[in-house]
């Protein structure tokens, strides 16, 4: 079955190569992929899946039918929403919608989910199971998954697989890593509330700004004398609003930040750890504060058993030599972890780095991939689907 899934795949290569092409020009942002889903909506309903659309808001979910030879049921989520940045590539298919860019590869995914669609339909014989494939608007701003989810996506659901681009590893490689993959991301607003007075008299006064960088430096030193290093943390304020002119006392100033972890009892604890601090230093000063803490995703926390398959799969397809463990998760966040809360799932790094020339980072206005990598990615989640029945 795998050399039929690669002859397959290789087939399909140039079509899919333009269709990543065609999202990519065609960018959209986040909960107004309209055009992206009505295009993805057509590639499945070709390919002769049961399609539905507006499920999510924007998102689109195409039904495999399998044999009924077994009831599990898996899923592959891919993402389709693009960045408001403008695009510094130079290719002949860049954005041609002005201020908005794949800068994330999600171009990339949504072409994977469809090749992976696409190889498995044509197979010659139908899947044990049923596949599900969820095209998912709005990754990029942390609620497209929530939405998903709420649309009962994943509620008969027992296996979901993901991917995400890595221009770090080589086109035609791909990383795996059991347990974390990505920290669980919040948000956070500190406002300090003290007294206005003359910039010249300050002890007449109760200072919102110094009391602020009390705060930020406080939260910053008690990190790493309180929070076990094994279990990082990082709590980095982003914005800071506050005064009124040179020569008054500011009595009010809002800080936003974001707040990473990867270790779920650090993740419970956090919000009460925090305001606590600020209680104390705003007590220490007279001020009073006002603290907003909001929960965006958890950790990408990968299943055991998924990952391995995967990795099989891979290692099957390519060799071992172009698979990457890897040995540390990532700080960025992911709502692929909001399906984990229904279903086990798994997410892996797609290697799409040149080899002969610079790459430049995600949400990089020259961002590129490797084009090659289109098709590991369909290989390796086309056979790795098919063996999940096999175990």
């Amino acid at each position: 079955m795998l050399n039929r899934i690669k002859d397959l795949t290789q087939q399909l290569a140039p079509r899919l190569i333009d269709i990543r092409r065609h999202i990519h020009a065609h960018p959209e942002l986040s909960g107004h992929e309209q055009q992206t889903a009505t295009y993805i909506a057509g590639v499945l309903s070709s390919t002769g899946l049961q399609v539905r659309e507006a499920v999510g808001r924007t998102g689109v979910v195409g039904e495999l039918a399998g044999s009924g030879a077994d009831g599990r049921r898996v899923a592959l989520r891919t993402d389709m929403d693009a960045l408001p940045m403008e695009e510094r590539t130079g290719l002949s298919y860049a954005s041609r919608n002005l201020g908005l860019m794949h800068a994330c590869g999600h171009d990339v995914h949504a072409t994977v989910g469809l090749g992976t669609a696409m190889v498995l339909a044509q197979l010659g014989e139908p899947l044990p199971g049923d596949v599900r494939f969820l095209f998912q608007p709005a990754e990029e701003i942390a609620q497209g998954a929530q939405w998903m989810v709420d649309a009962g996506t994943v509620d008969d659901v027992d296996a979901l697989f993901g991917l995400h681009v890595f221009p770090s590893i080589p086109g035609g490689e791909i990383g795996v890593r059991y347990g974390a993959l990505t920290a669980a991301a919040d948000e956070l607003e500190i406002v300090i509330l003290g007294e206005s007075g003359h910039g010249a008299r300050p002890h007449e006064a109760i200072d919102a700004i110094w009391i602020a960088s009390q705060v930020i430096t406080n939260l910053q030193q008690a990190i790493s004398r309180t929070q076990n290093p094994l279990r990082p943390i990082v709590l980095s304020i982003g914005q800071i609003q506050g005064g009124r002119a040179p020569n008054i006392i500011a009595d009010r100033v809002t800080l936003t930040g974001t707040v990473r972890s990867l270790h779920p009892d650090t993740y419970e604890t956090l919000p009460l750890w925090i305001e606590a601090l600020v209680a104390n230093v705003c007590a220490s000063y007279r001020a009073k504060y006002e603290f907003t803490y909001r929960r965006l995703v958890p950790s990408v926390q990968n299943d055991r058993a998924l990952t391995q398959i995967i990795e099989q799969a891979f290692t099957e397809a390519y060799g071992s030599d172009l698979l990457q463990n890897l040995l540390e998760p990532s700080l960025g966040a992911e709502d692929f972890s909001v399906y984990l809360a229904k279903t086990p799932g798994t997410m892996f790094r797609l290697g799409v780095g040149f080899r002969d020339r610079p790459n430049y980072p995600l949400h990089h206005p020259q961002f590129d991939v490797d084009e090659q990598a289109i098709a590991v990615g369909v290989v390796t989640l086309a056979y790795g689907i098919y063996r999940y029945w096999q175990r």
